[in-house]
């Protein structure tokens, strides 16, 4: 396991070392751009909403939509073929080039075709096959798989790609500018096409009424591809059906925006197949043949494993995707990396898990998986909606149950409290039962504090658990912040108007008590009575290692230790946003509803709860401002946790700064690299810390190098922590009356 860790670290380095500038540079930009785009679209989220029902009517009416469709296509002169995998694809379309007698094949706007490996079978039957996109132009001469759903090239710069085409192509003037090198592409593709006999693409969406292929692009190659060769076939997925003609509607508005920032493509094609543009023949003195009978339309339909995703409850979500990348972009990870790290045989980002465990198997997401942490910051941006961290944990739950057994589960097989098989990953087994590591850590604290971080508990724990050496391990304190509450003597509020329990999670609990006894502080000055329970952990320490099982029990018992207080009308203020996030967010999957309901209903984050007492008329003079006589300065340069930011609670955090007298700067950057466990092992250290080299970066610029650095969620404070020379601090910690208790 060691060796395979070393592996991966390896092939990150090399991948951030090549290939991350280029990425980063084309992925921020298509992100920021979706953000003004969005902006300026009215009924932004009416959009989302609208397309995510027509998604789901048309996954749930899918078997009678392909009829529909296949009824319309072929009313209207074409052919329909429902392949069944991708041989049965490959079969149909290398057939049907054989009777063309084809010896050119053009091809656009497919990334169903790299799915099944299209070229290389048409290539077998004697085609030459170009790409006329010029992204998978570039892949094509280079000899390589695509790093993007959208920007197939997006780790090449143009520098590189300048290198290639003179090496490659040879031409009279060595091409340099990017203007050359887009002239030179269309000037060679278009002779390409011109003497093209079959032109291949894929479809946005097919709609079933009219039988209609929606293609929408940035290049006008696509139009070419379809109209100049007298056969066209469309490749592509049962799932881009969708119900109607009028059904596009939102998906034009929402999908160049979602992928690259464009508040339309360049490109939105409609043919209603066939074609009534007349097949072009450029060897003819009259080039234009004015019978259409003599074009050709096939639809070939794909399943490869769709429809038993269709049957799958967890996995279903993914063919909601429109293909945007919305999710790669704004995956602070993808970031760093791109596909060729972040992704698997054809897919790649955040939903690539979903769709290669779908079409390619489960080996095929294994690789790639655990990229993504969980953070949520890509449910906003899908223009569908689609859950994707939750498939991402799906898919990393069932690779854990079907892990073989290795050689030291004898160590804790029945020893853990889990309910994950003998199997699993020490790695995953040690991270999710943080629960009982912190307990244990905290009995025997600070003896357990000096172990730790000898160096030969260092380099036993690098070797077996892959916790990298570089990362500052978390202290235990001896009194847990529940101990702490309940041995203190303070006069509890009489009569309070508000009742809460402060929920205390692990490292509140166990490391980092001083924000919990803050947060009672600042809520008892408030006039808030205050419990603090012995409650179990969230359950999001094994969830982030897809032990689905474990975190259910976890959930169970959480609301369990709560039920009592909600019922007598406490509210729950947590400070962890992951663990809101879990309440909110996963228990809805991991409890009956009618729990799920009353927690997530009275859980507060809890800047949000001081905002609301603060606006129904508390009065703020008993909280601390931005006094710079008290040690801390007005001035504060702020980072919100991933998922703080997904539950747009932000704003709740700086309100309240701002009106207690303090200067706020938030950062820009979304994401600290941290992740939680994801940051401390070692296969992933180095990506982790480029991540956070960004928010570094932007926490020691002119305007905030002198600002007290302020953040909420824990791995965000330990990030931040081991990137600059001042610590950080919890905002509760500025807010929070002194007090020696």
């Amino acid at each position: 396991m060691a060796s395979e860790r070393s592996r991966k670290a390896e092939r990150i380095r090399h991948v951030m070392a090549t290939e991350g500038d280029s990425v980063e540079r084309n992925a921020l930009g298509f992100n920021d751009g979706r953000y003004e785009s969005v902006a300026r679209l009215e009924d932004y989220d009416a959009y989302k909403d609208r397309a995510r029902a027509i998604k789901e009517d048309a996954i749930e009416r899918l078997p009678e939509l392909i009829e529909a469709v296949r009824e319309t296509v072929e009313a209207n002169g074409g052919t329909v073929y429902v392949a069944s995998d991708a041989a049965d694809a490959n079969r149909y379309v290398r057939e049907l080039a054989r009777e063309r007698a084809a010896e050119t094949v053009v091809k656009s706007k497919s990334m169903t075709t790299e799915e099944i490996d299209l070229n290389e079978h048409l290539e077998a039957e004697g085609c030459a096959v170009w790409e006329t996109d010029l992204g998978e132009f570039v892949l094509q001469v280079a000899d390589e798989t695509p790093s993007h759903l959208v920007a197939p090239a997006i780790h090449q710069s143009r520098e590189e790609i300048a290198t290639l085409f003179n090496e490659r192509f040879e031409p009279e003037e060595p091409l340099e500018t990017a203007q050359e090198l887009t002239e030179f592409a269309r000037e060679y593709l278009g002779e390409r096409i011109e003497e093209a006999d079959m032109g291949v693409t894929g479809a946005n969406f097919v709609t079933a009424d009219t039988g209609t292929i929606a293609l929408v692009t940035s290049e006008g190659n696509a139009r070419k591809t379809v109209a100049v060769p007298d056969t066209h076939v469309a490749v592509a997925g049962v799932e881009k059906i969708i119900p109607t003609f009028e059904d596009l509607q939102p998906f034009v508005e929402l999908i160049a925006r979602s992928g690259t920032g464009q508040d339309i493509t360049s490109y939105v094609s409609l043919f209603s197949p066939p074609v009534s543009t007349p097949p072009v023949d450029f060897d003819d003195d009259e080039p234009i043949v004015d019978d259409p009978n003599d074009r050709n339309f096939h639809l070939v339909l794909l399943d490869n494993g769709r429809m038993a995703m269709r049957d799958d409850d967890q996995l279903r979500e993914t063919l909601y995707c429109i293909r945007c990348s919305a999710c790669a972009n704004s995956c602070a990870n993808f970031q760093s990396v791109g596909g060729h790290v972040f992704g698997g045989e054809t897919y790649s980002g955040g939903i690539a898990t979903g769709w290669e465990a779908g079409v390619h198997g489960q080996e095929s997401a294994d690789e790639f998986n655990d990229l993504c942490t969980g953070c949520s910051r890509c449910v906003n941006q899908c223009p569908v909606k689609i859950d994707i961290p939750w498939i991402n944990t799906v898919v990393r739950d069932r690779r854990n149950r079907g892990a073989d057994e290795g050689q030291l589960d004898f160590l804790v097989e029945g020893l853990t409290p889990d309910e994950e098989p003998a199997g699993l990953d020490l790695q995953k087994r040690f991270f999710g039962n943080f629960a009982t590591l912190a307990k244990l850590g905290s009995a025997t604290a600070p003896v357990s504090n000096w172990m730790a971080n000898t160096p030969p508990s260092r380099l036993l724990m690098e070797r077996v658990l892959g916790i990298d050496r570089r990362r500052e391990l978390p202290t235990f304190e001896r009194e847990t912040f529940v101990e702490w509450f309940r041995n203190r003597d303070v006069p509890r509020p009489v009569d309070a108007e508000y009742h809460a329990v402060v929920y205390p999670d692990l490292y509140t609990n166990h490391v980092r008590t001083d924000r919990g006894k803050a947060t009672v502080r600042t809520l008892e000055a408030l006039g808030v009575a205050v419990e603090v329970p012995e409650v179990a952990s969230s359950g999001r320490a094994p969830l982030s290692q897809g032990m689905i099982a474990t975190a259910e029990d976890h959930a169970h018992e959480v609301s369990a230790d709560l039920d009592p207080y909600l019922e007598a009308g406490y509210d729950v203020v947590v400070i962890e946003p992951s663990d809101l996030a879990m309440f909110r967010g996963e228990y809805e999957r991991l409890l009956e509803e009618s729990r799920y309901e009353s927690l997530a209903e009275r859980s507060y984050e809890v800047f949000e709860y001081v905002y609301g007492l603060l606006e129904n008329g508390t009065d703020p003079t008993p909280l601390r401002g931005g006094d710079a006589a008290r040690g801390v300065g007005s001035d504060i340069a702020y980072h919100s946790h991933c998922q703080q930011r997904t539950l747009e609670l932000e704003a709740y955090t700086t309100a309240v700064l701002d009106q207690l007298g303090y200067d706020v700067v938030t950062s820009e950057v979304e994401c600290c690299g941290m992740a939680g466990s994801f940051g401390y092992k070692s296969e992933y250290y180095e990506l982790s810390m480029d991540v956070g080299d960004r928010l570094g970066e932007q926490f020691e610029t002119s305007d905030t190098a002198d600002r007290t650095v302020v953040a909420s969620g824990t791995s965000c404070l330990e990030q931040l922590d081991a990137l600059l020379s001042r610590q950080p601090r919890h905002p509760i910690s500025l807010v929070a009356p002194n007090g020696s208790d």
